[in-house]
């Protein structure tokens, strides 16, 4: 009789418990998280459900599956969005299903933050007290910015397009102005002759 009776417990609660499982099922639910706005993808958004303590981190194009139940509400957290929710729909007929969550922009207020040089007033008042403006970095600077160094470096640096240019349409308009004749021969030019006397006496030779 007893164990007539430890059988028919038994037997009673594998039905019940075959029917709470055939009750409960599982859905496959996946989708892509994009922005309200520009619907462009939010890479990496979590997704947490609520009724399960589980979630998952969408991948670079947004996209996220995991397994949820009926009822279950999932909540979606990007930063620079408002968190969301979605409420797995009860009614469905089929153990997949696919969505678009769409999410809006949030509006983030940060704290004014003021960047200093110095760790503190007193280090400033100390750095300030200790300035020298005329030291050594300021002097090589007014050296370098110099008229005989600058004229150094121009002599040194390579001309640019426009120069080349203008210099070859120099050369060709020489080769035009002496053509079938003997090219022109400063030797012989009285004009630069005059010149370079000129130039000498007043000591512009020395100079340069």
């Amino acid at each position: 009789m007893r164990v007539l009776f430890l059988s028919s417990i038994l037997l009673l609660t594998s039905a019940l418990f075959g029917q709470e499982k055939d009750s409960v099922r599982l859905i496959q639910l996946s989708g892509v998280v994009v922005s309200s706005d520009s619907l462009e993808q939010l890479p990496f958004t979590t997704v947490y459900d609520r009724g399960s303590k589980r979630g998952t981190v969408a991948d670079y194009y947004g996209f996220f599956s995991m397994v949820v139940f009926p009822g279950d509400t999932l909540m979606f957290s990007y930063y620079g969005y408002k968190t969301s929710s979605f409420i797995v729909p009860d009614t469905l007929t089929d153990n997949r299903y696919s969505i678009i969550h769409m999410m809006h922009q949030d509006t983030i207020n940060l704290p004014t933050v003021t960047v200093y040089p110095w760790p503190s007033r007193e280090d400033f008042a100390r750095a300030f007290l200790e300035m020298k403006p005329y030291d050594d970095a300021l002097r090589r600077a007014q050296k370098q910015l110099s008229g005989e160094s600058l004229a150094f470096v121009a002599a040194r640096m390579s001309s640019d397009a426009s120069l080349s240019a203008g210099w070859e349409q120099n050369q060709q308009n020489t080769r035009l102005y002496t053509m079938g004749q003997s090219p022109v021969n400063n030797l012989l030019n009285p004009y630069s002759w005059a010149s370079f006397i000129r130039s000498w006496k007043n000591g512009e030779l020395g100079r340069q």
